[in-house]
C-alpha cells in the first residue's frame, strides 16, 4: 500500500516536472522570438524563462529514475538545485525592476548593487567556503551538531534568505512602478498584468520560504541521523516535498505565461496577439497532456524498463496534438469569415441606386453596429469620416446612437504624424470623448480619411492586435464604401437629371424649330420674294418684314445653342485651369460683378499648369460654378446691390505633407442662406464636390444669411520628380 501511494507520488512529481520544463521553454523561446524590440531586459527574461526550462529537464532526468536508485550523478543535480535558489529568484528581481521601471532611480540601483553583492557573497559561499554536503554524506554518521540553530546550519540561512529578499523587491518593484513606461501602451500592459506578476511574485516567494525552512530542517535531520535516510518513509518525504515545490511552481509558470500572452508584458508589442493567447492555451494542454502520460510510462506505476513504449506513447500523443491543432487551425478561418460576413458581404448598391426611393440608407449604420457590438464587444465607438471623403461618406457613426464627441485634438496630433511612423491606435482620454479611450486612424492611398473612436469593452478586456487591425481595415472599408455609394448616387441622379433636361431641350428644340423657326423662314422666303417687284411700288415694306423675320429667327436659334450642354473650353489645355477660368470670368461674367480682385500666387498658376487634364477640367468647372453661383444669386431680391468677386489660389500642403492647390471663390452678396431654392435643386455644386473627390480633392462652402460666401477648393498636386 505505501508503495503504491509512493509510485502515484512520483508520477505526479515526473508529470510535475515535465510540464514545468516544456511551459518554461515555451515561454522563453516565445519571449525571445516574438519580441519586437529585443533589449537587454526581454533577453534577460526569456534568458531566465529558458534557464528555469533547462533546470526542469534536468530536474525530470533526476526524478524520473526508478525510486531509490540514486548515481553519482545524484550530487551534481543536488548542488545545482541550490544554485538555482539563488540565481532565479536574483533573476526575478532584475526583470521585474526593468519591466516596472524602478531602476531608472538611482536609488533603486544602488538598492540592485548591494543585492548584487550579498547574492555573490551566497554564490562564493555555496561554492568555495561551505560546500554542501553530497548525497554520499548525507548517509554517513553526523558531521557536527545536531542543535538546530547551530552554526553551520545558520549560515545556510542565507540561500532562502537571499532568495526571499529578491522576491520581495520585486513585489515592492511591482507595487510602486515608475510613473510612466516607454513603450506605446505600456502603461495599461503594466496596470492590466501587475495583479498576475504579483501573484506569480507572492508565489514564488512563498517557494523560497519553504524551501528555506525545509532544507533547513533537513540539513540539520541529517547531521544527527534523525532523518529516516532512503528508506520508503524517507524518499516519501522527499518526494512529497519535492512535489509540492514542482506544483507551486507550475502555479507561478501558469501566471507569467498568463501575463506575458496576455499583455505582451517582456516582448514589446504594443497590443496582446489572440494567435499568441491561443498557442500558449494550445502548450499547457500539450504539456499537461504529454506530462501526465510520459510521467506514468516513467514511474513506477507505468512501464519503466521499456523505453521503447515510452517512445511510442510520446509519439502518439504528439501526433494526436498536430491533429487537432490542424483541425482547429482548418475551422478557425470559416468561424471568422461568418464574424466578418457583415463586412464582406454585398452592399445591394444596385438596388440602393436604381430601386424606388434608393432606400438602404441604414444599412452603414447597422454593419457598424455590428462591428463594435458583436466582433469587438465595444461599449461605445465613434466612426467619424475625414479629408477628401468627409463630405460623401456622411455624417459620422456613433455606437449606441448618441452625440459625437469633438475629437479635434486627437485628430490634429494624428495628421501630424508622419505615415511611415504613424501607430496602431493611440490612448485618448475617455472623459472627454464620450467614453472612447482609443482612436485608430484610418487611411488610404491619399492620406487620413477617418478616425475610428473605440471604447472600452464590455467584458473588461483589452483589444488585441488582432481586433483593432480587423476595425481599422472594418471603418476603412465603410467610409469607402459610403462615400463609393453616395458618389454613384449623385452621378445616378445627375445622369437622371441631364437625360431629363436633354429630353425637355430636345422637345423645345423640335417644337421651335417646327412652330416658329420654320413658318418664319417660310413667310420671309415669300416675303424676298415679293421684293422682285419694283421697291418703290410693293417690295419696300416686305424687305423690312423680312429683315425683322430673319432677326428673330436668329435670337431664337441663338437661344437654343445657349441652352445646350457648355463644351469643354478650348483655352484650359493651354492656359492651365487658372488662366482658363479667368478668361472665363472676364469674357461672360465679368458683368455681373462690380468689382473682380485676383490673387493668384505664381507658384499656385505654375501648379495649376501641372494637373493632368481630368483634374485641371474639375478644378475649372468647380470654380466657374462657384462663380457662376455668385453672379446669379450673389444680389438676392436687390438687383442694384453692390457685388464683389474675390478669386484666390495658393500652393500648399494639407496636414500629412501632401501637395495642394488652393482655390478660393468670395463673394460679398447675401449668402446661401437667404436665397430661395433653386429650380435645379442646389445639385451644382454636390455634382462638382462628387467629381472633385473622385480626383481625390475637396469642395467646402462657409456661408451665412447676409453674409459673405466662401467657396474652397482643393486639388492634390503631382509630385515632382
Amino acid at each position: 500500500m505505501v508503495y503504491k501511494l509512493l509510485t502515484l507520488v512520483d508520477w505526479a512529481l515526473i508529470a510535475g516536472s515535465l510540464f514545468n520544463a516544456i511551459a518554461l521553454l515555451w515561454l522563453g523561446l516565445t519571449v525571445l522570438l516574438s519580441a519586437e524590440r529585443r533589449s537587454w531586459g526581454t533577453w534577460l527574461a526569456g534568458g531566465g524563462l529558458l534557464f528555469g526550462g533547462t533546470f526542469f529537464v534536468g530536474h525530470t532526468a533526476v526524478v524520473g529514475r526508478v525510486i531509490g536508485a540514486f548515481t553519482g550523478e545524484m550530487d551534481f543535480y543536488w548542488r545545482t538545485g541550490w544554485l538555482v535558489l539563488i540565481i532565479a529568484p536574483y533573476l526575478w528581481y532584475l526583470v521585474m525592476g526593468w519591466y516596472s521601471g524602478v531602476l531608472r532611480d538611482r536609488a533603486a540601483r544602488l538598492k540592485l548593487i548591494g543585492v548584487s553583492l550579498l547574492g555573490a557573497v551566497a554564490l562564493l559561499m555555496a561554492l568555495f567556503v561551505d560546500p554542501l554536503p553530497s548525497y554520499a554524506d548525507l548517509a554517513r554518521p553526523p558531521l557536527g551538531p545536531a542543535d538546530l540553530l547551530s552554526q553551520t546550519t545558520l549560515a545556510r540561512l542565507i540561500y532562502p534568505g537571499f532568495a526571499a529578499l529578491c522576491i520581495v523587491l520585486a513585489l515592492l518593484s511591482l507595487r510602486a512602478p515608475a510613473t510612466s513606461s516607454d513603450r506605446f501602451m505600456g502603461d495599461l500592459a503594466r496596470q492590466r498584468a501587475r495583479p498576475w506578476l504579483l501573484a506569480a511574485s507572492a508565489v514564488l516567494l512563498a517557494i523560497a520560504l519553504a524551501i528555506g525552512i525545509a532544507s533547513v530542517w533537513f540539513l540539520d535531520q541529517a547531521r544527527a541521523e534523525i532523518f529516516p535516510g532512503l528508506t520508503a518513509r524517507g524518499i516519501g518525504m522527499l518526494i512529497g516535498f519535492d512535489f509540492l515545490i514542482c506544483l507551486l511552481i507550475a502555479a507561478a509558470v501558469v501566471l507569467i505565461g498568463q501575463a506575458v500572452v496576455a499583455y505582451e508584458v517582456f516582448t514589446g508589442a504594443a497590443l496582446p496577439r489572440g494567435e499568441l493567447a491561443r498557442q500558449w492555451r494550445r502548450a499547457l494542454i500539450l504539456g499537461g497532456v504529454y506530462a501526465v502520460a510520459v510521467g506514468w510510462s516513467l514511474s513506477g506505476a507505468g512501464i519503466p524498463g521499456q523505453p521503447i513504449y515510452q517512445l511510442l506513447i510520446a509519439t502518439v500523443l504528439m501526433t494526436a496534438f498536430l491533429a487537432l491543432v490542424g483541425w482547429r487551425s482548418a475551422s478557425e478561418p470559416s468561424g471568422g469569415l461568418a464574424r466578418l460576413r457583415p463586412f464582406v458581404a454585398s452592399q445591394n448598391l444596385y438596388d440602393r441606386l436604381l430601386g424606388p426611393g434608393g432606400g438602404g440608407d441604414d444599412e452603414p449604420e447597422a454593419v457598424f453596429h455590428a462591428l463594435c457590438g458583436e466582433l469587438l464587444g465595444a461599449r461605445a465607438a465613434y466612426l467619424l469620416p475625414l479629408g477628401s471623403l468627409a463630405e460623401m461618406a456622411g455624417p459620422a457613426l456613433a455606437h449606441p446612437d448618441g452625440p459625437i464627441p469633438d475629437a479635434s485634438a486627437i485628430i490634429a496630433t494624428i495628421q501630424a504624424t508622419p505615415t511611415g511612423h504613424a501607430p496602431l491606435c493611440l490612448p485618448i482620454n475617455p472623459a472627454s470623448h464620450s467614453g472612447a479611450g482609443w482612436a485608430v486612424p484610418l487611411r488610404n492611398d491619399r492620406g487620413l480619411i477617418g478616425v475610428l473612436l473605440l471604447g472600452a469593452k464590455a467584458d473588461g478586456g483589452v483589444y488585441t492586435q488582432e481586433e483593432i487591425e480587423v476595425a481599422r481595415a472594418a471603418g476603412e472599408r465603410l467610409i469607402d464604401a459610403r462615400a463609393a455609394a453616395e458618389m454613384a448616387r449623385r452621378l445616378v441622379a445627375l445622369q437622371r437629371r441631364r437625360i431629363a433636361e436633354s429630353q425637355v431641350i430636345d422637345q423645345r428644340t423640335r417644337r421651335v424649330l417646327h412652330d416658329e423657326v420654320l413658318p418664319q423662314i417660310h413667310a420671309t422666303l415669300l416675303q424676298i420674294a415679293d421684293c422682285r417687284l419694283p421697291i418703290d411700288t410693293q417690295g419696300g415694306p416686305h424687305l423690312q418684314s423680312a429683315i425683322a423675320n430673319l432677326q428673330a429667327v436668329h435670337r431664337q436659334i441663338s437661344d437654343l445653342l445657349h441652352a445646350l450642354p457648355p463644351a469643354i473650353g478650348p483655352d484650359l489645355a493651354r492656359v492651365g485651369a487658372l488662366g482658363a477660368l479667368r478668361r472665363a470670368v472676364d469674357s461672360d461674367l465679368g458683368g455681373a460683378f462690380d468689382h473682380v480682385r485676383w490673387e493668384v500666387q505664381a507658384e499656385a498658376e505654375a501648379a495649376a499648369r501641372r494637373l493632368d487634364p481630368l483634374s485641371a477640367e474639375a478644378l475649372y468647372y468647380a470654380a466657374r460654378e462657384a462663380v457662376r453661383n455668385a453672379a446669379r444669386h450673389g444680389r438676392g431680391d436687390t438687383p442694384g446691390r453692390q457685388l464683389t468677386l474675390t478669386a484666390r489660389a495658393y500652393a500648399g500642403s494639407d496636414p500629412g505633407g501632401r501637395p495642394l492647390l488652393t482655390v478660393t471663390i468670395e463673394d460679398d452678396g447675401v449668402g446661401m442662406g437667404a436665397v430661395p431654392t433653386r429650380a435645379d435643386g442646389g445639385h451644382g455644386l454636390a455634382l462638382h464636390s462628387t467629381l472633385l473627390a473622385i480626383m481625390g480633392g475637396t469642395l467646402s462652402i462657409a456661408s451665412a444669411p447676409r453674409r459673405a460666401t466662401v467657396i474652397t477648393i482643393s486639388m492634390p498636386l503631382p509630385t515632382q520628380q
